[in-house]
């Protein structure tokens, strides 16, 4: 199942059109899930009485929306929808546990506000197991590609693996992106190093990891793209012509959303097409 969070947002509606679209490409039914945060309301002396019934009236309506969006998209696609209260990162990850891919906008005027530089995709996104998907609003072009940034740790496998099946389902080209600089202390006057050989070791560290999976994914054409550049700048600049960027994430325990990792961070920050982080 694909869930998307939805706030009635431009962003939130390209997440809805995405979501729907992933779900025809998969086969998998779609749940459409509002939040309803009474909480702002209900604090101090003076709660507001009428507002708790105004947001679950907003949230249906939205919903609603959402649905009709959905269904105009992808008719075939098997839609159900949800007004749950409770704070929208909390419901996520309860919604999530369900999901085999969570997708929500990157920015929103209502509970899922703020998602690129606010706390709710970090906060899925290191504590989510299935993978996130974080949707910009602006129309973009297909572009045919599907880009995976991958190092020399087996914690970037879960995110190739995803990419492969993207790339499958989409009829898609397969850019695997491996981004290297070398040690501070490499540029010592004392150091030296043989540059063919460390582009040589580079390189192989990509074809180690795409040949796990390779073979499984038969239909796929793969790109090997090896630069010497911060992984972040190689991601961001390889996701202007991308469908979908899939980067790993580490996300351990309780402090998941913390230990999202800079790269991933930083491409959520600043990548130009949807971003899916899938947590190893």
């Amino acid at each position: 199942m694909i869930i998307v969070g939805v706030d009635g947002s431009v962003t939130s509606r390209a997440a809805v059109e995405w979501a729907a679209n992933d779900a025809f490409r998969m086969r998998a039914p779609l749940r459409i899930v509002h939040a309803v945060d009474r909480d702002w309301y209900q604090i101090g002396k003076y709660p507001l009485p009428d507002v708790p019934d105004l947001l679950l009236r907003e949230g249906r309506r939205i919903l609603r929306e959402a649905e009709a969006l959905a269904r105009e998209r992808q008719p075939e696609v098997e839609v159900t929808t949800q007004n749950v209260e409770g704070m929208p990162a909390v419901v996520l990850r309860e919604q999530a546990q369900e999901a085999t891919e969570l997708v929500v906008g990157s920015r929103g005027l209502g509970g899922f506000a703020g998602a690129l530089q606010g706390s709710v995709s970090t906060h899925v996104a290191g504590h989510v197991h299935s993978p996130v998907v974080v949707v910009r609003g602006e129309q973009r072009p297909v572009h045919g590609e599907v880009v995976a940034g991958v190092d020399d740790s087996p914690e970037c496998e879960p995110a190739l693996a995803y990419a492969f099946e993207q790339a499958k389902l989409r009829g898609a080209t397969l850019r695997v992106v491996h981004a290297w600089q070398l040690p501070v202390h490499a540029f010592a006057p004392e150091a030296a190093y043989d540059m063919d050989e460390v582009r040589t070791a580079q390189h192989q560290v990509v074809r180690d990891r795409v040949e796990v999976t390779r073979k499984e994914y038969p239909q796929v054409t793969v790109v090997e793209d090896v630069v010497s550049a911060h992984p972040v700048d190689a991601l961001v600049e390889a996701s202007g012509q991308a469908d979908l960027l899939v980067v790993g994430s580490h996300g351990h325990g309780a402090l998941g959303s913390m230990l999202l990792g800079s790269v991933s961070r930083g491409v959520l920050h600043h990548a130009r097409c949807p971003v899916a982080v899938v947590r190893a």
